[in-house]
């Protein structure tokens, strides 16, 4: 077990081990317990009920956060001519269409939080898979992120205002940001609300036993806090 500095000594006693809290008690609990000089971020962490080596099990998708995530959004579009035109006046950060664009991203380049593509533009994208995929950046129609010409606008304000995407990940698991640590309360719980209910609605026909096993929030540096799985669960997103 690695060696717990001073800070996170000092501030895991504030959390009890064995309770498992509610929503509201867990987002006050893991404010108090973040110990970054640096506003921090709340990230949510689902421990799975299903085999990821099936397909038919497999959860991925994309939930718009009411409230965001408390940061800036760079986002990059594949696009070319009067598409990449559309991309820009709607806000793109990047706009990328020939092979030397391409080449770029093969040779490391990946500032940016979100690929946008047109589907004309899927056939050199797709050469960049292995790049964009292991970190969660290539363009898929699952999320959303390959759209028609007109759709543009809309992709690109909702990325910019806070997308974030799940998917269980070989272990069983699934981690998403939920936003800041000096987010209120109420702006915690909506985003919390937001990802459980595309949780609880994206559950596999085939899934088998207990969906969702276990659920804990915890700040960037600083503990986990156990959340009720049932509550969770109950939680309802904002209409």
């Amino acid at each position: 077990m690695p060696k717990r500095g001073k800070k996170y000594l000092e501030v895991v006693q504030k959390v009890d081990r064995d309770r498992y809290y509610t929503p509201q008690e867990a987002v006050k609990l893991v404010k108090e317990v973040s110990y970054t000089a640096f506003d921090g971020t709340v990230e949510l962490h689902l421990r799975m009920g299903l085999d990821p080596r099936r397909s038919e099990q497999q959860i991925r998708g994309v939930v718009r956060l009411p409230y965001g995530l408390g940061k800036t959004v760079r986002v990059l579009v594949f696009a070319a001519g009067a598409d990449a035109q559309i991309a820009r006046d709607a806000g793109a950060d990047y706009i990328m269409a020939d092979d030397e664009d391409i080449q770029k991203i093969m040779d490391g380049w990946v500032d940016f939080d979100v690929a946008i593509a047109v589907p004309d533009m899927m056939r050199k994208v797709g050469r960049l898979g292995r790049v964009l995929g292991r970190r969660g950046l290539m363009p898929t129609p699952k999320t959303g992120t390959v759209v028609q010409p007109e759709d543009l606008p809309r992709v690109i304000d909702e990325a910019k205002a806070g997308r974030v995407e799940y998917r269980l990940d070989r272990t069983a698991n699934i981690h998403c940001p939920i936003g800041k640590v000096s987010f209120t309360d109420e702006q915690l719980l909506g985003n919390f609300a937001a990802i459980m209910d595309a949780i609880r609605r994206a559950k596999p026909a085939a899934a088998k036993g207990t969906y969702v096993k276990r659920v804990t929030l915890a700040p960037s540096m600083g503990p986990g806090v156990r959340v009720d799985t049932a509550q969770a669960l109950a939680l309802e997103a904002a209409k």
